[in-house]
Order: structure tokens, then C-alpha cells, then sequence
């Protein structure tokens, strides 16, 4: 699971600070207030990684990408190329890494963190050449990275806070930059005899990018029919335009989901319906081939019990919008970290209150991580219900909210207490509910008054 998330100089942030990630986080704040970018920091970071291209620093995105950043001067903050580029990431994992200098464990831990420096340079005019002129992997409380020697050159040096490297005298070539802007060169496993493990740390920072699955604010539009052919997605694609082909997947796999202590295991499909009924959107769900051996499937919903079936395009716009939010939080596997961004858009203000509880249960049964970016305060204020009814831990739940300024975009860590109160509650938050009351009072007063002979 991610549990911290540091950048600087990341679009309209000079600097976030340490933000905790718990095993739901959720950031509010008004629109341009930078909510996104920091969605958009560890998307960027996870397609980095996926590209076939390893002489790319960063991939900030191209036509089908997660995200499309255009380049390092479009990112930096203020637009200042001078700068460098920090993203910091923190995460806990199953697996301790091992570190060992020849014949002993030097340390070991399940607790890893990732800072990289990106910088563009030899930008006259031109485009820019990124470098890597520090990076470094933490393992519990020690330090292993690689650092470039002098400004300009393209020599690197190996350090830890732990132990020296041993060197191989007879291989005294020069270390070259960082593959990507997280990977050892391969010369470090040559050079130096208990290097190994520095494998090890770059995986796992490769699989927890791998872990990350994100599903984006527009989502597509329901069709009147799906054409699968055994295909597997591995997420919903951007729009949620895969939710269907993943219940047919996981149909086909025999995948089943645990509804807790003594209730039998259902499909995902099954679970998918029960949450659409829970949420008072439908009565029945079902997907179904057109016809015995076929290709072709459609989505039959019924809007209430006992009720004329209808496909799926000719019922409310909502079921379409929230269902690939609920098959991606159960087909994902588990202990993944999802994102969703505006998870609430389309929906009736009761069914935003009711997504939280699809969120937590998510967490509950599959230790699934969820990143949310929102403007719902009905969300809001069902995670803080929980809450207080103990369903929910005050520890397990990271509110945010983000506002731009004249120096950039700040943060604010919305105070929880054990009972779901905030107690920092930022002025008008979800805008001046009081000022608008007291202003309606006061336009019927004035407008009785004008009305009296």
C-alpha cells in the first residue's frame, strides 16, 4: 500500500509536503485548486515505468496514455526549467527487501521509499535534455542511490548511509546515469559485488506502480450491445469503457468475491448487481449473449422487482457512470491501489453518500486502496458517519483539501477526530450553505415587505 507521496516543483505545486496516504484518501477543493495534479504525479510515474522506451526519463503521455502532460517545461512549476523536478513515494509491501553487504544482512524491511530529481538541461532555445542527478531507494531507515559526480557530466557515483560497496578494482569503468528515472544502470552489478539487491528495489517499485489502476472523470456511454472474445483487461480503461468485458472475464476465470463471515461467495457480476440494488439504482443486473455461442452480450437491468427488463442504454445515465467504478474496485487484484477521479459525477446526491460505503467495502473485503479526487460533500460526510459509528477508523481515512494561491497550490490536512468530526474545517469549503440561507430569509422579507399596501 502507498503511504506517502512527496513532490516539488510538480505542476501548480512548489512544494506538497509529506502527504499520508491511507487506505482511503480523499482530496476536495475547487476547480483548478490542483486536486488533479497529484492524481496526475503517480500516473505519470506509472506509464514512466510500463514504456517500452528506457532512454525516457519520464513519459509524460501521448494519444492513448493514462495522462498526457506534454513535457518538462509544461510540468515544472511556474514554467521555470531552471528547477528541478522531486517526486517522492513511500510504500509498504508483503515482501522485506534484504539488503546484505557480502556475508551479513546490513538491513532489512517491508517499509520502502523512492525519491528521484529530474532536471532539464541544454535548453537554449531547444528541446529539453532530462537528467537524473540524484535518486535514491529507502529501505527502513537506510539510504542506496546513485548521485551524479559534477553538474554537466554524465559520471555517477553509488552511495549508501549503511555500508561501502565493494569495488571491484579490475572494473574501473565509469557508472552512467539512472535507466529511467528510477532504474541502476547495469554497470552497478558489474562494479560492485554486493549490488543484487538494488534489483530488488527497483522491481518493487515497478509492481506498486503495477498496482496503481486509475479510472478517469468521463465515463463512456453505455452500448446496446458488447462484442468479447475472451479478452482479459486488466482495468476498465480510462472511461470505464472495459467494465463489461471484465465481468465476462472474471465469469469466464470462475473468479468469486467473499461477502463476509458465513455468507457464500458470489461472482462478480452477482456482487456488481447487489451494490446496484443496495444503492437504490436498480433491482436486477445481468449480462448475457444475444444468443447460445455468441460474441455479442447485452446488459439487462430491471428498474424495479418484478419489473419489464430493459437494456442497459435505456435506463438512467447513472447505473452506466457508477458501474465501472464498482467493477473496477472488485476485479482489481487485491491490495491494489485505485484512483478515481469525480467517482460521483451523474449521480444523485443520495447515491454519492452511498459510494462511500462501496469505497469502504472495497477496503474491507479486498484491501483495496483507494485514492479519491472529489467535489461530493454528501461522500464526505457518509466516510465521516462511518466514522462515528465505529465502521470506520478516524487512522484508516486521509482528508485533504487543496486551494490555489499567488505562490501555488497549498495543502491543508482536514483533522479527524474518533468521531468524524473535522475540527479544521476550511471556510466555505462546500461553499456558504449559512450565507445562502440567511440571504434567502432576507430577499422573502424584503419582498413581503414591498408587497404590503
Amino acid at each position: 500500500m502507498l503511504t506517502n507521496l512527496h513532490l516539488r516543483n510538480f505542476k501548480s505545486w512548489a512544494n506538497t509536503g509529506d502527504i499520508a496516504l491511507k487506505p482511503i484518501t480523499g482530496f476536495f477543493g475547487a476547480n483548478s485548486s490542483g486536486k488533479t495534479s497529484l492524481l496526475q504525479s503517480l500516473l505519470l510515474l506509472k506509464q514512466t515505468s510500463e514504456s517500452a522506451d528506457r532512454g525516457l526519463i519520464l513519459q509524460f503521455g501521448e494519444k492513448n496514455s493514462l495522462v498526457n502532460l506534454g513535457d518538462f517545461r509544461s510540468v515544472i512549476y511556474g514554467h521555470a526549467v531552471e528547477n528541478e523536478l522531486i517526486f517522492s513515494l513511500d510504500w509498504d509491501q508483503k515482501k522485506p527487501i534484504v539488503a546484505n553487504d557480502l556475508r551479513r544482512t546490513v538491513l532489512q524491511s517491508q517499509n520502502i521509499g523512492f525519491t528521484t530529481h529530474v532536471r532539464g538541461e541544454n535548453g537554449n532555445g531547444t528541446a529539453l535534455r532530462l537528467t537524473v542527478p540524484d535518486m535514491a531507494y529507502r529501505v527502513g531507515n537506510g539510504i542506496f542511490g546513485m548521485r551524479r559526480r559534477t553538474e554537466g557530466t554524465g559520471v555517477y557515483d553509488l552511495y549508501t548511509d549503511r555500508t561501502g560497496f565493494q569495488f571491484l578494482p579490475q572494473r574501473a569503468f565509469p557508472l552512467h546515469g539512472p535507466i529511467k528515472c528510477y532504474g541502476f544502470p547495469k554497470e552497478v552489478r558489474l562494479r560492485y559485488m554486493n549490488s543484487g539487491f538494488l534489483s530488488d528495489l527497483e522491481l518493487a517499485f515497478q509492481e506498486q506502480l503495477e498496482q496503481i489502476y486509475y479510472l478517469g472523470p468521463l465515463r463512456a456511454n453505455p452500448e446496446r450491445t458488447y462484442t468479447w472474445s475472451g479478452a482479459q483487461p486488466s482495468d476498465m480503461g480510462q472511461a470505464g469503457e472495459q467494465a463489461i468485458h471484465a465481468i465476462l472475464s472474471s465469469r469466464d476465470k470462475g473468479e468469486t468475491i467473499s461477502r463476509g463471515r458465513g455468507r457464500s461467495r458470489v461472482t462478480l457480476e452477482a456482487y456488481v448487481a447487489e451494490w446496484l440494488q443496495k444503492l437504490g439504482l436498480i433491482a436486477e443486473f445481468r449480462v448475457e449473449p444475444i444468443a447460445e455461442g455468441s460474441q455479442l452480450f447485452q446488459v439487462k437491468v430491471r428498474k424495479v422487482k418484478g419489473g419489464t427488463e430493459s437494456l442497459i442504454t435505456d435506463v438512467g445515465f447513472g447505473v452506466s457512470q457508477i458501474l465501472p467504478v464498482i467493477v473496477l474496485c472488485f476485479y482489481v487484484p487485491e491490495g491494489s491501489t485505485v484512483i478515481l477521479e469525480q467517482p460521483e459525477i451523474h449521480l444523485h446526491p443520495a447515491v454519492q453518500a452511498n459510494l462511500a460505503d462501496v469505497l469502504i467495502d472495497a477496503y474491507r473485503k479486498r484491501g483495496v486502496q483507494i485514492i479519491v479526487e472529489s467535489h461530493s460533500e454528501h461522500l464526505l460526510r457518509r466516510l465521516q458517519r462511518r466514522i462515528a459509528e465505529e465502521k470506520l477508523s478516524s487512522e484508516e481515512v486521509g482528508l485533504y483539501f487543496c486551494e490555489a494561491g499567488a505562490k501555488g497550490s497549498t495543502l491543508t490536512t482536514l483533522d479527524l477526530n474518533a468521531f468524524g468530526n473535522i475540527t479544521n474545517w476550511p471556510e466555505d469549503f462546500f461553499g456558504d450553505e449559512f450565507g445562502e440561507l440567511a440571504a434567502t430569509q432576507n430577499a422573502i422579507i424584503k419582498r413581503m415587505q414591498q408587497a404590503k399596501p
